[in-house]
């Protein structure tokens, strides 16, 4: 500030000086004044350098940062995992995986399933085919009575084998009653050409085979068992009876393909009081039961049997047809042939007498395989 001010008194001294050379001049001494002074103020100006004003601006440092926002999703929770449907499979009862067909063979295949959730499966429920091949089978069926918590459950669906050879696999789910799929379980076949004529005489074998006693009995609705009778019908406690044989099917070499399979039970003297005109006909069902006990039992209105018998001539001959052949051939390739026999309609006519077909040696279960 201070530099400024001398600078500005300089300039007004030498506008002074500037103005006075113009006046009239006296003489020479004054003139050589005057232009000592103008030198002098010139030595002045020249001593003094004049600063320059410049607005240099401050530097700036600063850095912003951006922090990243938060990415919001429409993704929702995961669901809550039910525990009320739930299925477990247990066993193909009949028709394992890769029993061979013919083309358009018929055959039932016997799922065991147990309900292994929180919710009794009522008959609302029922099986459904998912996808794969149909084999001709519904596209739903009902279940038959209530499966509690911890129960299994036999299932039986009536198939037939594609017309063409091949590898066939069909899926079926359960289906509660708001219609809400659950479970999986399957069925799957081989379908082959029948071997022709000529192969089937020359490696054809035939076996004779009886039901095996120590495996074999009978269970009432009560939960009794009886290893050492078998029979079936009702009891004069209006209890239900139900029968269980089992055969060695050992000696039919797995893989072979089933021909012919009958079986003869041998009624006649057999039957006590008349079975057939009041409980209804007698049927049978494929059943891997193992060793007899209570939980064999099976109420009336059981689904996919195997064999029927409508009165008592016909248990004195031999039964086959496709279905028992289709039964016999899923044995294929197990030790056993295990079959329950029950009157399906009723549990009893409740009129205090047995009304049973009483079983005795020999039933035979005639095969016929080609290896």
């Amino acid at each position: 500030m201070k530099k400024k001010t001398r600078l500005f008194n300089l300039l007004m001294i030498a506008a002074l000086f500037l103005g006075a050379c113009n006046l009239p001049s006296k003489s020479q001494g004054e003139g050589l004044s005057l232009t000592a002074a103008a030198e002098t103020i010139e030595a002045l100006l020249s001593a003094t350098p004049l600063v320059a004003n410049t607005n240099t601006p401050l530097p700036v440092t600063a850095t912003l940062t951006f922090l990243p926002l938060p990415v919001l999703t429409n993704t929702p929770p995961p669901p809550p995992t039910s525990s009320c449907n739930v299925m477990q499979f247990i066993t193909d009862v009949t028709i394992p995986d890769g029993t061979i067909m013919t083309p358009g063979q018929t055959f039932t295949k016997t799922w065991r399933l147990k309900n292994v959730g929180t919710c009794a499966w009522t008959p609302s429920y029922a099986i459904a085919f998912s996808d794969g091949n149909a084999m001709n089978g519904p596209s739903t069926q009902a279940l038959v009575g209530n499966v509690s918590p911890g129960q299994t459950i036999d299932i039986s669906v009536n198939l037939t084998a594609p017309a063409s050879t091949g590898d066939y696999t069909g899926n079926w789910k359960l289906r509660d009653g708001s219609g809400v799929l659950f479970g999986k379980f399957y069925v799957q076949i081989k379908v082959q050409n029948p071997p022709t004529a000529t192969n089937t005489v020359a490696s054809s074998h035939t076996v004779n085979l009886t039901y095996m006693a120590g495996e074999s009995g009978l269970v009432l609705s009560d939960g009794s068992v009886n290893p050492l009778t078998v029979a079936a019908g009702d009891s004069s406690s209006n209890l239900g009876v139900e029968a269980f044989l089992s055969f060695d099917i050992s000696g039919v070499p797995s893989g072979s393909t089933i021909q012919n399979a009958s079986i003869l039970l041998k009624g006649g003297s057999q039957v006590r009081a008349d079975p057939f005109a009041t409980l209804g006909c007698l049927r049978a069902y494929v059943q891997n039961y193992g060793v007899v006990d209570a939980s064999d039992f099976v109420p009336p209105g059981a689904v996919g049997a195997i064999t029927r018998w409508c009165n008592t001539a016909e248990l004195e001959a031999p039964y086959s047809d496709a279905g028992f052949i289709s039964a016999v051939q899923g044995a294929v390739g197990s030790s056993r042939f295990q079959i329950r026999l029950q009157f399906k309609d009723t549990l009893t006519d409740g009129d205090g007498t047995i009304d049973d077909v009483l079983i005795l040696a020999p039933v035979t279960l005639t095969i016929t395989y080609s290896p």
